[in-house]
Formats: structure tokens, sequence, C-alpha cells
């Protein structure tokens, strides 16, 4: 017989067979330096819900001074529930397909990088996937993650994604800080649920 975990819907074996991809994954993220001088735009990304749709928001940035260059929102169907720790299963379909030909130097992203109990959260799926270099912004740290995985920027808690080291994505992010939380994440936040 196949267990399921209380609530979730999804067998046991399936979900620890997804923790061993991701913590495989993890050894694919590259954290590496970013040369912030050369960054021109920094978009961010973000995903709320209402029942069984996904609405995922766009902005694009100019850097640091934060004009918006472009905001963009698509609304899809939720293809998974929400599980602790695999958030990526939830949120990379609608990321995807909302920065999809989008061009963007730095990607903020609503969620974990590196600062993940398997080492691999949302901002380092999404990089992976994209081969673009992506920081992880959220709004509390996940426990039992060493606190030498992320930094404290104002209100957001950094982390590496993908392409980038946390010294780099810390001063990226604080150089976008409005009220405490990077500007173009706040926009994509608040566009995210803005419901027509």
């Amino acid at each position: 017989m196949i267990k399921e975990t209380k609530n979730y819907g999804i067998p046991e074996e399936k979900l620890e067979l997804l923790a061993l991809a991701q913590r495989e994954l993890a050894e694919k993220v590259v954290e590496r330096p970013l040369d912030v001088s050369e960054v021109e735009t920094v978009a961010a990304v973000d995903v709320s819900y209402r029942g069984d749709l996904a609405r995922s928001a766009f902005a694009l940035c100019s850097f640091s001074e934060c004009e918006i260059l472009k905001t963009k929102t698509l609304e899809t169907g939720v293809s998974a529930p929400y599980i602790p720790t695999h958030f990526f299963l939830r949120e990379t379909r609608p990321i995807l397909l909302v920065i999809r030909d989008e061009e963007y130097d730095v990607l903020l992203v609503e969620g974990h990088g590196r600062a993940h109990p398997r080492g691999y959260g949302l901002a380092s799926h999404i990089g992976i996937l994209t081969g673009r270099p992506t920081v992880g912004v959220a709004k509390r740290p996940l426990r039992g993650v060493s606190q030498d995985l992320w930094r404290r920027v104002g209100k957001a808690y950094v982390s590496v994604g993908h392409l980038i080291d946390l010294e780099s994505a810390a001063e990226i992010v604080e150089r976008l800080l409005d009220g405490g939380y990077p500007r173009p994440m706040r926009i994509a936040d608040r566009l995210s649920k803005v419901r027509k």
C-alpha cells in the first residue's frame, strides 16, 4: 500500500524521490561573484493563488535607480499543491510562463535558493532551468538552514539562486531596497495579487 503524506495527497515515496532529486540538482548550482557594475536590469517574479488559479507577475527595473521598464501578469491553472520545501513543484510553471522571452541581467525570485534544507529552493531551480543569475528573496528563513546560506538585507532574507554569490546577491538587493524590501519584488508581489 502506498502511504500518502498528510493533507498533500502525494505518495511519500514520490516526495522522497523529489527530495533526492533536489539534493542532486543542488550540486549543479554555480556560486560565483557577479560584476554588479555590469548589471543594467533586474527583474522580479512572484506568484499568488486564488482557488485553482495561479497569477504570476513579472516586473523589470533599471539597476539601480529601479525605473520601471516593464510589467506583465499571467494566469494559469494550479498544477500542484503547496508542499513545504517542495515549493518548486507549484511555482515553476507559472514563473517560467511569465518570464518566457524576457530579457534581464538578474532575476529576483520570491522564495529561497541555497538557503533550503536540501540546498535547492525555488530560486535555484529557476536559475538552473533558465541558465540566468537568480537570487532568492524571502520574508523569513527556513528552519534548520545554516545562517551562512542567507543574508538579512532590510526585511528580506537573501540567498544564492544560481550564477551569483551571496555577496553580489546581497549588494543587488540592498541597492534596490524600498521600505525594507527590494522595489522590483514589491511591485511583482502587488501585481500578482491584483485581480480584474
